[in-house]
């Protein structure tokens, strides 16, 4: 099985991870922000991974230090999970409404971070959650992933229905990218032959 447990302690947050890629799309998460569990909900439930999460942060000051290093805890997960990335089909993508939202992700795992990050979120918060954030969410993620991701807005005017459409997008692309490619099972897929 394709699993990792990470913790990570600093003086702004103190987290546990638990991420299962072969998984049936289940999660437990209490992050100390209502929104970001409903979206790492969604993440996982699209991506068909088991996540588990929980996070003691620095939340009386704001949500930056607990969304980033989730981000960070999570893309450390999926490298730690996927290991050698021998059979991985490598590359997903997805376009996904959203209401009125239409998402394009793609995601390559190249052993490169590399995020680029069109949303055009028309408000500044949704709740409390400071839709800023959401990009420092998957610059956290696709360093420590090790991945190419890109997030692209085709439509879209609902500050919620634009984030909620990317993690479901984002979900749906790494999971046809880190599933395993039945007729190339034993190769790394890259002709470098490392990824």
């Amino acid at each position: 099985m394709r699993t990792a447990d990470i913790t990570r302690n600093t003086a702004e947050t103190k987290i546990f991870l638990s991420l299962n890629l072969d998984g049936k799309g289940e999660s437990k998460i209490n992050s100390g922000c209502g929104f970001l569990d409903h979206m790492l909900t969604l993440l996982a439930r699209h991506g068909s991974f088991d996540l588990n999460l929980s996070c003691d942060g620095d939340i009386h000051v704001d949500y930056h230090h607990t969304v980033e290093d989730i981000g960070i805890c999570l893309g450390k997960a999926f490298n730690e999970a996927l290991g050698d990335k021998r059979g991985i089909f490598r590359y997903g993508n997805m376009l996904l409404p959203m209401d009125e939202a239409l998402i394009l992700s793609a995601v390559d795992i190249s052993g490169r971070g590399m995020l680029v990050y069109n949303l055009d979120i028309p408000t500044v918060k949704v709740g409390d959650f400071d839709t800023e954030l959401c990009e420092e969410f998957w610059l956290g993620f696709v360093r420590e992933a090790n991945l190419t991701l890109h997030i692209n807005q085709l439509a879209g005017k609902n500050s919620h229905h634009i984030i909620e459409g990317a993690f479901k997008s984002v979900g749906r692309s790494l999971r046809a990218a880190v599933k395993i490619d039945a007729d190339d099972a034993d190769r790394i897929p890259s002709t470098k032959g490392v990824l």
